[in-house]
Formats: structure tokens, sequence, C-alpha cells
């Protein structure tokens, strides 16, 4: 049993393959400044399911998921904390659907080690390489994120991750965003998503992830 702060259905090319539906956990270990889920450091905010009943409550959607090879993505929060429910999930949901993480990885090797033959697409969202920016900006370090990454490439899958690198107002610069890419490439990876953060949008449009009107897409190339 485990709080979900909510759940949204019909996404498509948000978040992975295919028509997804976001499943978006409770708690996280890092405090960003903008955070886009606020709710989720709430205590006792959300409704608390079980694998069964989460996937009693999506599969309606079974038949967009197998036509698209879309599935269920899991979001937060930090999903990859939850790693015993998600493995109970796919246990229940089979291996027909497409489970995709959106993850900070700033969280132990175990959680990654058995997610690892349960995920089909990782979202990695890196914030920044530099530890001192990702500091400044999380309120923890990200020797664990780069740790977790190498794991996973490790493991062969670096072409089912893709890693989201965010221009920060007041955090980062584009040079810093570069350097972040570049770090990056040298480690295998080759799926980026660079954009902007824009900050002042209004709070009711920055829960459950409500991303329209929320960030710029940055131009892929080095700058």
């Amino acid at each position: 049993m485990t709080r979900i702060i909510g759940i949204d259905r019909h996404r498509l090319t948000t978040d992975g393959e295919g028509v997804t539906t976001l499943a978006a956990f409770a708690d996280c270990p890092l405090h960003c400044r903008y955070c886009l889920n606020p709710e989720c450091h709430k205590r006792g905010y959300g409704k608390e399911y079980t694998p069964q009943s989460l996937y009693d409550a999506v599969k309606i959607d079974d038949i967009y998921f197998r036509a698209t090879n879309g599935g269920v993505t899991f979001g937060g929060g930090e999903p990859a904390l939850q790693s015993a429910f998600i493995e109970a999930f796919r246990a229940i949901c089979g291996r027909d659907w497409r489970i995709t993480l959106e993850t900070s990885l700033n969280v132990s090797e175990e959680h990654i080690r058995r997610l690892i033959p349960i995920v089909d697409d990782y979202i990695i969202d890196i914030k920044d390489f530099d530890d001192r920016i990702y500091y400044s900006y999380t309120g923890a370090h990200n020797a664990l994120v780069k740790s977790n990454l190498r794991l996973l490439i490790r493991h062969g899958l670096k072409d089912r991750i893709t890693v989201r690198i965010p221009l920060i107002k007041g955090y980062n610069t584009h040079n810093d965003n570069a350097f972040s890419q570049r770090m990056l490439r040298k480690m295998g990876l080759t799926k980026f998503d660079r954009f902007e953060y824009v900050v002042n949008a209004p709070k009711k449009h920055t829960n459950f992830y409500k991303l329209a009107g929320l960030s710029i897409p940055m131009d892929l190339s080095e700058k």
C-alpha cells in the first residue's frame, strides 16, 4: 500500500512511447526550489493504492496501451523509492504494457537493481551534472545519480534512457546546461531533452505534471 497523488490518463508523447497513464507517487528525497508537484511532500496527501487496486484503476485503457505500445509511467515524487510496489504491479499487468520511470535516480542502488528487470524506459531528470549546482537547487548531492546512471549503462540500457537537462533560472546557465550534456555523452548517453523552466507560471497549472506552458524546448545541439 502506498500513496499516489494523482493519476492522469491519455497522455501522448509526453511520458514515453504511445498512450500512457501517469501515476505520480508521494514522497521524494529532493526539495527542488521549483518543484512541479509540491504535494508529494505533504503528509497524508493523496490516495492509498495497492498494486492490484492501481491496476484495476488503469486497466480501462488496456486497449490503448496495447495498440500504441504504451502503458503506465510512474512519476512523483520519486517513483524509484516504490520499487517493490512497481515490481508487484508488473507481475499483475504482465509484459503487454510498457512501464516507464520518470526519476531523479537519487535513491539507493538496491531500488535501481530491483527495477532493472521491470522497467522498459527511463526518463531521468538530471537537473545539472555539476554537484554544486545540483545541491543548490535540490538540497542533495548527485553522487547517487551518477552511480545509478553508470549502473543502468553497464546493464546495456543506455538506448532506453532519455535524460532531461533543464535550464533553471537563477541556478544554471546555457553553458552549464551544455556541459551537462557533454559529460553525459561521455558516459555513452545520446537521448536528451533540454528545456527551460518557466518559473512564474501560476501554481494551479504546476500540479500533477501539467507541463503545457511550463517549459520551453531548447535547441538540442551543444552550445
